[in-house]
């Protein structure tokens, strides 16, 4: 099933569920946004892109299309291969002309390695969200880092200009919209900057753009830090709109910056109280440990109870945790089964 007629067969669907879409899209926000994490919402994306769609569309400069389908994995040709540091590199996938991710923002995409299978014997993937505009003419770069018992993150390393990655999407996760809050907290550590990245070059990039956005950027040591010139240059560009503080587990004698856990005090004097209530969201992207340190352990693909850094804080489970995105889940996740027998009962009569 290919990107667009997916989503035209949710659409045609919409009369049987749409009560749950109105509910959800009716309910007020919560001040404290859902993770971005890999492990959060991806395993459901499919549907939110399909059903949920009050997140930010993208308008394409000129006449573009995506080769991206959310049901099968398609291959892209490695167009080159940029170094970041000792363990990072930009990955950059060649697009056919005219062609360009046109990614909702915010999403990510599986990547598949078939040489590592898991335990039922299938090909391993996980989810990987793309540095490079949504819009962006030819082009799908991710930046990745090599992790010694990462089987997936290790075989993308391994390869080199004109071999191919398999990739499937896309799997949106928060359905951001211009100007719905007027201030945004960003927390990341290490190479889950990915997602926070793809919302500030989107979000600060728009003419429209009025919301003020500050982050948090924790990493073990100055050379760890990735995007770095990307961040200062956003600074730059955009004074009055982004800030960004990195923070290092141990820095040396030439750091000036803060070093340490990003802890309550650091929360305090740069990212908005949860007191402004539907006018900031704070959101969370990183290592397991630091995501739970911060605002708790995640529950299987759920958030789980909220407590860490954030609790302290006043924040409640209720403001990180936004229901009616679940409901609607839920029952996009039946729906989109009814239209893929639908499709199949369709394909059955045309045989």
């Amino acid at each position: 099933m290919s990107f667009i007629r997916a989503a035209t067969l949710a659409r045609s669907a919409t009369s049987s569920c749409r009560r749950y879409s109105t509910e959800a899209g009716a309910k007020k926000s919560s001040s404290l946004g859902l993770y971005l994490g890999g492990a959060g919402l991806v395993g459901l994306g499919t549907y939110v892109y399909m059903g949920f769609g009050k997140g930010e569309a993208v308008t394409a400069k000129k006449d573009l299309k995506s080769p991206l389908d959310p049901s099968k994995f398609i291959d892209l040709k490695l167009k080159k291969v940029e170094p970041c540091n000792h363990n990072t590199s930009k990955f950059v996938l060649e697009l056919e002309k005219g062609e360009a991710s046109l990614l909702p923002i915010a999403s990510c995409v599986y990547i598949e390695t078939p040489d590592f299978k898991d335990d039922k014997g299938q090909p391993m993937c996980r989810p990987y969200t793309p540095i490079s505009a949504s819009d962006l003419e030819g082009e799908l770069t991710f930046i990745i880092k090599k992790y010694e018992t990462g089987k997936v993150s290790k075989h993308i390393h391994s390869l080199k200009a004109g071999d191919t990655l398999r990739i499937k999407g896309p799997l949106p996760k928060w359905p951001w919209k211009m100007n719905e809050l007027e201030e945004v907290g960003l927390i990341g550590g290490g190479s889950g900057i990915a997602p926070l990245y793809q919302i500030l070059q989107h979000a600060l990039a728009d003419k429209t753009n009025k919301t003020k956005f500050k982050l948090l950027f924790a990493n073990v040591t100055e050379q760890d830090i990735i995007l770095r010139e990307e961040f200062d240059a956003m600074k730059k560009k955009y004074p009055e709109t982004f800030d960004v503080v990195y923070v290092l587990d141990k820095g040396d004698t030439n750091w000036k910056g803060p070093t340490g856990y990003i802890s309550a005090d650091l929360i305090k004097q740069h990212i908005a109280p949860s007191s402004l209530g539907e006018k900031v969201k704070v959101f969370i992207c990183g290592p397991p440990g630091q995501v739970a340190s911060i605002a708790g352990a995640k529950k299987g693909r759920e958030q789980g109870e909220l407590n860490g850094v954030l609790k302290e804080l006043g924040y409640t489970k209720d403001q990180v945790s936004d229901r009616a995105i679940q409901q609607a889940i839920i029952s996009l996740k039946y729906f989109f089964v009814r239209c893929i027998n639908y499709e199949q009962q369709i394909s059955s009569r045309s045989i």
